[in-house]
């Protein structure tokens, strides 16, 4: 049976993985899909960098993208190059084409995933995407299929697996953000330049993407409000531990009959919560339907082979419709309204950490702040830093964020209060 022709843009850590698993299941691959996958043009930018590498028969590197283009024979383009602006050019002109892609380029997706995917449906080609979010863990397709006669009421996750690894270290060591990301990038968890992982813009990123689905709305990164972790201290995980909590990075994004709210955020959440065990650089997704009521998806949220399955597995989808002639069946639908929901009017629970003065009076004063503010409080613990500081950390009742906004402004104006430490929100179970 003719071999349906793939080729690869990139060959970075999981065009590698990918290109691996294409090769060493072939056989599996074939019989799965009715046809054999042939990876016939791997572009990359430099072929002399891969000289070391031994292609099998009827594979080559090429080092003009044209030569992909150009080829009426390949059928499926990976794009595993990142970036927004030249892979974007790729993509698009490939879909232009006739040409089906997969990718696993979450920055392009949620910058312009919906404008895509209309290309792909207008010219009757598959656009698919499951290695962009969550790594080797099938949640695109779950959403799209399993749960698509779901009304998905909301999506909580641990997304990222460089921030899970460094606060989950922080916790279970004690120790402090600085000397942890260290470790992380020693141990290749985080890059050199950790600023999309620590700042939640990675996160964002995937839920912006998750949530077009989800929702059927069309999401954007720009529409998820963004917090990241550098302001973690290990003082407030210790706190924390005291309120019976654990500190996660997590993407919420929730519907409520006022709206849509999309945030990523630090998050206190109740250390018998499901995510509250997801270790290490482990990703975990939670995700509450009308129909399923709640489950939970867990497992590597990147690395080569495992970002490799989910590309593999896409391809193989595509080369199936390609042979019983179904490309271009996953239509986009979206509702025409967004109705986002903002931010300062979103309900929960805060942990608060303020350091003051150290005497008589301070906390009654705290206390006739929050009163003031219609705020009131679940638990308070003070502890003496010397003779003339002490620290309060306050868990309180759920309140919009604009209360706590309004609270923190009063708190910096009292005399006896030297500095607002760290204000994060608390999940409800």
């Amino acid at each position: 049976m003719e071999s349906i022709k793939v080729a690869l843009l990139g060959f970075g850590t999981v065009g590698q993985g990918t290109f691996e698993l294409l090769v060493k299941n072939g056989d599996l691959i074939a019989n799965r899909v009715g046809a054999p996958l042939q990876v016939t043009k791997i572009y990359v930018r430099n072929k002399a960098k891969y000289s070391h590498i031994a292609l099998p028969e009827g594979t080559q590197f090429v080092e003009s993208v044209e030569d992909v283009f150009t080829d009426p024979t390949i059928q499926v383009v990976v794009e595993v190059m990142g970036g927004t602006t030249f892979a974007r050019e790729c993509v698009e002109k490939a879909l232009t084409l006739g040409k089906s892609v997969v990718t696993a380029n979450k920055d392009l997706l949620a910058e312009a995933g919906p404008f895509l995917l209309d290309l792909a449906a207008k010219h009757k080609v598959d656009l698919r995407y499951e290695a962009s979010v969550l790594g080797g863990i099938p949640i695109i397709r779950t959403l799209y299929e399993s749960l698509a006669g779901n009304r998905i009421t909301e999506i909580v996750g641990i997304l990222n697996g460089t921030t899970n690894f460094i606060l989950s270290n922080m916790t279970e060591k004690g120790a402090g953000y600085q000397e942890v990301l260290a470790e992380a990038q020693a141990l290749g968890y985080a890059e050199a330049d950790p600023t999309a992982d620590v700042e939640g813009l990675d996160a964002a990123r995937k839920l912006a993407i998750l949530s077009s689905i989800a929702f059927n709305r069309r999401i954007f990164f720009e529409d998820v409000s963004v917090e990241g972790i550098t302001k973690i201290d290990a003082t407030d995980i210790a706190f924390g531990k005291e309120f019976g909590y654990t500190i996660k990075l997590l993407g919420i994004a929730k519907e409520t009959k006022k709206g849509l709210s999309l945030n990523v955020h630090p998050s206190f959440i109740s250390s018998d919560h499901p995510l509250a065990s997801v270790r290490g650089s482990y990703n975990a997704l939670y995700v509450k339907g009308n129909g399923i009521d709640d489950a939970m998806f867990y497992g590597r949220g990147a690395g080569s082979l495992p970002t490799g399955s989910s590309i593999v597995g896409d391809v193989m989808e595509v080369a199936k419709n390609i042979r019983t002639h179904h490309l271009g069946a996953l239509q986009p639908f979206y509702f025409s309204e967004k109705n986002l929901y903002a931010s300062g009017k979103i309900e929960s629970s805060y942990y608060i950490r303020i350091l003051v003065d150290n005497s008589t009076g301070v906390l009654a004063k705290v206390a006739t702040k929050l009163a003031e503010q219609r705020i009131s409080v679940q638990a308070v613990t003070q502890r003496n830093e010397s003779e003339t500081t002490s620290t309060i950390a306050i868990v309180t009742s759920s309140c919009p964020r604009s209360y706590i906004v309004n609270v923190i402004n009063a708190f910096n104006n009292l005399r006896v209060v030297r500095e607002v430490g760290s204000v994060i929100p608390i999940m409800a179970d």
